[in-house]
């Protein structure tokens, strides 16, 4: 059986890579560090067939440094540290420069896995290179996070594929033998979904299919040899992206018949219904919050039920949770509050606690004033007493605005009862 045609043509150089300019390309950000051999331990984030692993490949290579692969669907941390072990003893054996320790699809390892990593990362006993499909910031624990550059590789763009499919024509040796004309890209491409990997093994497939030494490939060839096209979607697939992104704001445009049938693309495409549970817990905060706090209740529980249940039932609480969503009034108040105080601590920085605010466990702080003056809530009417809560310099700022919603509303109330010559709600 031949090597598939999407490894006979990885690349072997960044003169053979194509796309990621930003990365790679003539002023790319990793370009002079690859052909310096400077790496430092990194996490590379992008939809599948992309070329991760062949860049990682090429890293070692330029570098001339040992390399060592594990994939994180049958590696344990046994597994990880027999790596390094292995890895540590050779560093100097061949080179002076450390060993690379390449993980695929880093994400899928555990808290205790990547937790096996950290010592040898931050020893630099190796140069780590991760590859993900997913979100790094909610996959990779935060140390092993601090310590790698996160690099982002982007979707191929349609140039970049039919670039592809004429290097794979023009340089392999088995297609090279015959004469191939491709008359239509369009039908290539749509099947591929932007991945490179899936676009190479379809144009083989399709070739293969033909008996004849000249080829030529139309859209109804292509389309007839895929014959069933499966939902176009494919989990971290170019697709992947667009139908999570479609899902979300159907359900924060309020149409349930959209979400359901967004929620079902994904289901169907085989997403992992943790990671579907977990947008709609995250969007119940954002685009729903205080407009209906029982939706974000709903949404944790629909978090924590997908995870005992388990496919295919699943799929029932997952819509109910849309549906639920969908027809909740909307409100981005605490999102937009938030985001607000973020950006006024940073143009503001670390502003003193005022005095009566802080905690005086102490006779030291107690004659220091920590804490004098302090008027405790719940000894005055109402359990409300009108202080100030806010950093001196800041006195009078208001963060929280109650978006117009029945249930804010009762909050804008509340809130002028009591701060009406303070803050103007």
């Amino acid at each position: 059986m031949s090597t598939p045609l999407a490894e006979r043509l990885r690349p072997k150089t960044l003169a053979d890579y194509i796309g990621q300019s930003h990365l790679v390309g003539a002023n790319g950000v990793l370009r002079p560090l690859i052909e310096r051999g400077i790496m430092p331990s990194m996490i590379f984030w992008g939809p599948p067939g992309t070329g991760k692993t062949t860049l990682a490949h090429i890293i070692a290579q330029t570098s001339g440094r040992p390399f060592y692969v594990l994939s994180a669907i049958n590696s344990g941390v046994a597994g990880v540290r027999e790596v390094i072990e292995k890895a540590s003893k050779n560093q100097g054996l061949f080179t002076a420069k450390n060993p690379i320790l390449f993980i695929d699809e880093i994400h899928r390892f555990s808290k205790s896995q990547q937790d096996s990593l950290l010592h040898a990362v931050e020893k630099g006993l190796v140069t780590l290179i991760g590859a993900t499909t997913e979100n790094p910031s909610f996959e990779v624990i935060p140390a092993l996070l601090s310590r790698c550059q996160i690099y982002v590789l982007q979707a191929f763009e349609q140039t970049d594929l039919i670039q592809l499919i004429n290097q794979a024509i023009e340089k392999d040796d088995l297609l090279k033998l015959k004469d191939i004309t491709i008359s239509e890209h369009e039908a290539l491409l749509f099947h591929s979904g932007g991945d490179g990997r899936k676009l190479l093994n379809i144009l083989e497939l399709v070739i293969e299919a033909s008996v004849e030494k000249t080829i030529i490939i139309t859209n109804d060839i292509v389309n007839q040899i895929i014959q069933t096209k499966t939902a176009s979607f494919e989990k971290g697939g170019e697709m992947h992206y667009d139908i999570i992104s479609a899902f979300i704001k159907s359900i924060r445009g309020s149409d349930p018949n959209a979400a359901v049938y967004w929620l079902a693309r994904l289901i169907e495409g085989g997403e992992e219904l943790k990671f579907i549970a977990r947008r709609l817990l995250i969007l119940a905060a954002e685009d729903i919050g205080l407009a209906n706090p029982t939706a974000l209740i709903l949404a944790n529980n629909t978090f924590q039920a997908v995870q005992v249940i388990g496919h295919p039932e699943s799929r029932i609480i997952l819509s109910e949770c849309a549906i639920y969503l969908s027809t909740s009034p909307k409100s981005n108040s605490a999102y937009m509050s938030i985001n607000e105080a973020q950006e006024l601590v940073k143009k503001t920085g670390d502003l003193p606690v005022p005095l009566h605010l802080r905690n005086a466990p102490t006779k030291l702080m107690k004659d220091l004033n920590y804490g004098k003056d302090y008027q405790y809530a719940h000894n005055y009417d109402n359990h409300f007493a009108k202080q100030n809560y806010l950093p001196e310099e800041l006195t009078d700022t208001k963060l929280y605005d109650p978006a117009e919603n029945t249930r804010e509303q009762a909050n804008r109330d509340f809130l002028k009862k009591r701060w009406e010559d303070k803050y103007d709600y």
